[in-house]
């Protein structure tokens, strides 16, 4: 290759001179230099506030007394939890099958199921059962408060009322046991211990001496240590039941287990044993815990303690009401299985600054899906609502074909004994009633629609209306026996209204009608 004839010498020859920096450049230099300062400091200060936010409870954890009951003294240590504890005022939240507001499961359809008026019939919750609208609300929707215009329940009646019934509804209890328990043993320090000295006289006492006791509702001391925040048991009822089952001392629960377990405190199947109403779990020894407190073994325990809360006044039938075995109905379910806790879905862990928070704003995990489902299922919220949904629909069909069937059963025992059955032919028709109305109840009175174990929810509904149509098959051969062969009469009660006169009608002893016989 040539050079270039036209190039000249200048043209050649290599530049001395070197190249200039656009006017601009040192500008946006010093603008991106102070940007990065600032970036740094910025990233120093957020590391500094997060090792201070992660060191502050360590630091004040100590300032609170052994039965601090006050939930705000607590909040003044643990802002952020009691900003999600404070955050369950609002009960206006819905789901499909509960939420927070104020619903009355006595109401006529849809809203509520007079169906529920039939089924307890002659005991308290045919009179007044409405939704809990969340631990926040417990004391006020106990005793009622004028203030805000809460009537309170009307299950409560004045006399003679068992304190047990408060056991489950304040922060107040433990400090009332640990008061009582110090009546017992002045010298001991040991809050625990002296929770357990203190609960046989907290249950005999009345319920209404202990009422104005309770003003602080459901809270962080009935789950917390105050001394180290460990997650803790208050209530001696779980202590003895879990000791039945497993052999062991509660302590050597792990850390995840706890997080189910502080729940099972209250959220499990319970009576109230003897004259003093100790607040007693009817489970038994399993070879693990799902095994010791299932619905047939609290069935067995019942029948061989004795356990009756009522006696049906349309059947004569001695009944079991469950309370809420929600833990127990848990630990049949796949979720359990998998070690995921109760904690997990209703107070996920959520970010708040350099701290991992549990959300202390108890609810529904449908009302905050992204912190408590999709950690775990990948699917749209859409969809994973809408297979809960699909869960629990189906769990609410199975119970209200189990609940027609037992209701029959109920007034064809009283047709039965309007035909003057002798009540020996009738025992094994009762007993067939009583289990399958607890077996109903144990799905019945859950939390969840039977989501926590949507299989056993099935089995057990499946089986109480197996139980309660060979009770039928019973009575007519009875009846069949004395030439009745027609099927009896059922009264309409598909209103509240109708539903609560007809069992007004039965409860009073002077009273025949109606008649169910052909």
């Amino acid at each position: 290759m040539t050079d270039d004839p036209t190039a000249t010498a200048d043209d050649k020859a290599p530049s001395d001179t070197p190249p200039r920096l656009p006017r601009w450049a040192p500008v946006t230099i010093i603008i991106l230099s102070a940007v990065v300062v600032v970036l740094l400091a910025l990233l120093g200060t957020s590391i500094m506030e997060r090792r201070w936010e992660s060191a502050r409870p360590v630091l004040v954890a100590a300032d609170l007394d052994p039965f601090e009951s006050d939930n705000a003294v607590w909040g003044g240590n643990y802002p952020l939890e009691y900003d999600g504890y404070t955050r369950q005022e609002d009960s206006t939240t819905r789901t499909r099958f509960g939420g927070a507001y104020l619903r009355d499961y006595l109401a006529d359809p849809p809203e509520g199921n007079p169906n529920l008026v039939m089924m307890f019939a002659g005991y308290g919750f045919a009179e007044d059962y409405l939704q809990a609208r969340g631990h926040i609300h417990a004391v006020d929707d106990i005793k009622g408060n004028k203030d805000k215009g809460i009537k309170g329940t009307a299950r409560v009646k004045p006399g003679k009322f068992a304190g047990t019934c408060w056991t489950c509804k304040s922060t107040d209890v433990p400090r009332m046991m640990g008061a009582f328990g110090k009546q017992v043993a002045p010298k001991e320090t040991d809050p625990i211990t002296l929770i357990s000295l203190g609960a046989e006289r907290f249950y005999a006492s009345n319920f209404h001496d202990l009422t104005p006791e309770m003003t602080h509702p459901i809270g962080c001391l009935d789950c917390h240590d105050p001394k180290t925040m460990a997650l803790r048991i208050s209530r001696p009822a779980l202590r003895e039941a879990y000791k039945v089952v497993t052999g062991k001392k509660i302590e050597t629960a792990s850390h995840q287990e706890m997080r189910s377990l502080v729940c099972a405190q209250c959220h499990s199947e319970y009576y109230f044993k003897g004259p003093g109403k100790y607040l007693t779990f009817p489970w038994m020894k399993g070879p693990k815990i799902a095994a010791g407190t299932s619905a047939e073994k609290m069935i067995e325990y019942c029948d061989a303690n004795g356990v009756t809360d009522w006696v049906h006044p349309i059947s004569k039938t001695k009944i079991i009401k469950a309370q809420h075995p929600d833990y127990e109905m848990y630990a049949t379910g796949v979720h359990a299985y998998r070690n995921v806790s109760c904690s997990d879905c209703h107070m996920p862990y959520r970010s708040a600054g350099g701290m991992k928070v549990t959300d202390h704003h108890i609810q529904s995990p449908l009302l905050n899906i992204s912190n408590s489902c999709a950690v775990c299922h990948r699917w749209s919220e859409a969809e994973i609502t809408t297979r809960v949904e699909a869960i629990q629909t189906k769990v609410a069909n199975g119970r209200l074909d189990a609940e027609r069937a037992i209701i029959r059963a109920h007034f064809d025992v009283a047709a039965a004994m309007q035909a003057d059955v002798p009540d020996a032919d009738l025992a094994r028709v009762r007993k067939l009633i009583r289990h399958a109305q607890f077996r109903w109840d144990y799905v019945a009175a859950n939390n969840g629609m039977g989501f926590h174990s949507p299989q056993e929810s099935m089995r057990l509904l499946g089986l109480a209306m197996n139980q309660a149509q060979q009770a039928r098959i019973l009575v007519a051969r009875l009846l069949g026996a004395k030439g009745i062969t027609a099927e009896p009469k059922y009264p309409d009660f598909s209103t509240r209204a109708l539903a609560m006169a007809l069992v007004e009608a039965f409860v009073k002893p002077d009273i025949n009608d109606p008649k169910l016989l052909p």
